[in-house]
């Protein structure tokens, strides 16, 4: 591998200047003569580089790069610690890397190595931002936030636990920052069992709730299954900024908890909290969830009539969703057509969503040609679109493309949460180390189901082949797995909590409900559409979703 004083000269060259030549432009003009080696050298460096970045000039960076070389301070950490984060600030994650691992970086000063940590977060740079933290030789509160910070921005939840564990280990005392990065983790993975050890802590150290804090909590029970606890918490906050009811209203729209939805956004009226953007996503969310077309067509109005909130694609992609779902296509079309900007591949791939849920596949072939990067859930959703109708030819055809293209299916997962560790399945799963255990469970469960009259939903296996083969590919789909881990290690009786990264399917999902009735259990699932709370066979969705 090329030092990165090889590659400055190389690029140099390229250019048919030689490296140690100073370039002129207006944010550097002051430093176009140096002497050979002056104690002012350092500063006029370090200006350079602080201008670069407020110019934009990635070719100065080089160039001043040059000169630190020439000049004999390619090591100073002041100037290297600036040179990389001008490097991460222009994308150069490349130079910056290479400087890292050349120069003696634990001997940068605490504020530049937290800065260059937080700039190597934000670019998603994380093993990179680890390593510097490793060499620290000392950390402050401003460290240990970038990191946690870091973790959680960049969903390696694990970590982020981790992390935050081991901060208190080193007796550094958390402040809100750290809470709120943590707690959004725990939300974001639904650990309920972390989500109450956090709060705990927080309440232990007397740290006052902002609203920052107040609308990370809602919405953390909210997303860990648990919004009785979060509608408690918005009922003890103060409520005067827009963020607490923003999180309450969507925690209770992603409950499917519509009309408890409609009736805070009305308290919120009263209150005379002014509703933003985020508020009418979540009121509209809310409405797709539960099938309320007329009231979602009212507030979508409201917005620009009363609050003067123009719509954006966030608010179109929410009528779209909420026409989608309720089967009303051509309503849905509608909207996209008459949309003032161009609709995002996401607003696509829900209107496609809808025509494979309601059997659509010329409009779905319509929301196909729109998304001009094809990623494997559009091929499967348009595939899935054919095979509804048992157009198993076009079907097999649009799965050659696949092939051709090298593009596989995303495979769905399922996660638990027990003893205070996540055990993830995928479907078919026997990499878990009860994977014995868990398989009798579930093969007991697939036979007491099967005997109160359960029939699997084979057409959702896209394929041509028999019924007896499709059920067997059914049975072991991850959520399946996940519950009958639940089931095996927790107490008769008990709420039992599944998470999936997917849209629960319909065959899982009504098996569930015969579940919950023969063995008289509570079963949670969260999706990544909604929550369903499903007991004695019936779930709160009422099969709407």
């Amino acid at each position: 591998m090329k030092t990165s004083r090889e590659i400055i000269k190389r690029i140099q060259w390229q250019k048919k200047r030689a490296s140690i030549e100073p370039w002129r432009s207006n944010h550097t003009a002051s430093i176009t003569e140096f002497p050979s080696i002056e104690p002012s050298d350092n500063q006029l460096l370090i200006q350079s580089l602080e201008e670069c970045k407020i110019s934009r000039n990635s070719t100065a960076v080089i160039g001043t790069h040059a000169r630190m070389i020439k000049l004999g301070y390619e090591t100073c950490p002041s100037l290297t610690s600036l040179l990389v984060t001008a490097y991460i600030s222009f994308n150069n994650l490349n130079f910056a890397r290479q400087l890292l691992n050349e120069v003696p970086h634990w001997k940068f000063k605490l504020v530049s190595s937290n800065l260059i940590i937080s700039s190597l977060m934000k670019m998603g740079d994380v093993d990179i931002a680890k390593k510097v933290f490793v060499k620290m030789p000392k950390r402050d509160l401003v460290t240990w936030n970038s990191m946690i910070g870091g973790f959680v921005r960049n969903a390696r939840f694990d970590e982020a636990f981790r992390f935050f564990r081991k901060m208190l280990s080193s007796n550094m005392e958390p402040d809100k920052f750290t809470f709120s990065s943590v707690i959004t983790s725990c939300g974001r993975v639904g650990a309920l069992d972390q989500a109450k050890w956090v709060h705990g802590l927080l309440t232990e150290k007397g740290i006052e709730l902002n609203f920052i804090l107040s609308s990370a909590l809602i919405d953390m029970y909210s997303k860990c299954g648990r919004i009785e606890t979060a509608k408690s918490i918005f009922e003890k906050v103060r409520r005067d900024d827009v963020s607490v009811w923003n999180a309450m209203i969507n925690g209770l729209a992603m409950h499917g908890l519509a009309m408890d939805a409609i009736a805070t956004f009305l308290k919120m009226e009263d209150e005379n909290i002014l509703p933003d953007s985020i508020t009418f996503v979540g009121i509209l969310t809310a409405c797709s969830h539960c099938g309320l077309t007329q009231q979602g067509r009212e507030y979508f109005n409201l917005m620009r009539t009363k609050y003067a909130i123009e719509p954006q694609l966030e608010h179109y992609g929410s009528m779209v969703d909420l026409f989608g779902r309720a089967g009303l296509l051509k309503e849905a079309y509608e909207v996209i057509k008459g949309m003032p900007m161009d609709p995002d591949v996401v607003i696509w791939r829900a209107f496609l969503s809808a025509c494979r849920t309601h059997r659509n596949p010329s409009l779905g072939e319509v929301a196909v040609s729109k998304i001009s990067h094809l990623g494997s859930g559009d091929y499967v959703l348009l595939s899935n679109t054919y095979c509804s109708v048992s157009k198993w030819d076009t079907a097999e055809n649009l799965r050659h493309v696949m092939r051709q293209k090298g593009v596989n299916k995303s495979r769905g997962k399922s996660w638990i949460e027990f003893g205070g560790v996540i055990h993830q399945f995928k479907s078919g799963d026997k990499s878990h180390p009860e994977t014995e255990s868990i398989y009798k469970i579930l093969e007991g469960l697939i036979g007491r189901v099967r005997d109160e009259g359960f029939k699997p939903v084979t057409e959702l296996v896209l394929m041509d082949i028999s019924d007896e083969e499709k059920e067997g590919n059914l049975n072991y789909h991850s959520e399946k797995l996940a519950l009958a881990y639940g089931i095996l290690k927790s107490s008769p009786g008990s709420e039992i909590r599944v998470s999936k990264n997917l849209r629960i399917c319909i065959d899982c999902h009504s098996w569930m409900k015969l579940v919950s009735k023969v063995l008289k259990r509570v079963i949670i699932v969260r999706d990544r559409i909604r929550f369903h709370r499903i007991e004695d066979g019936l779930c709160t969705c009422g099969d709407y979703w």
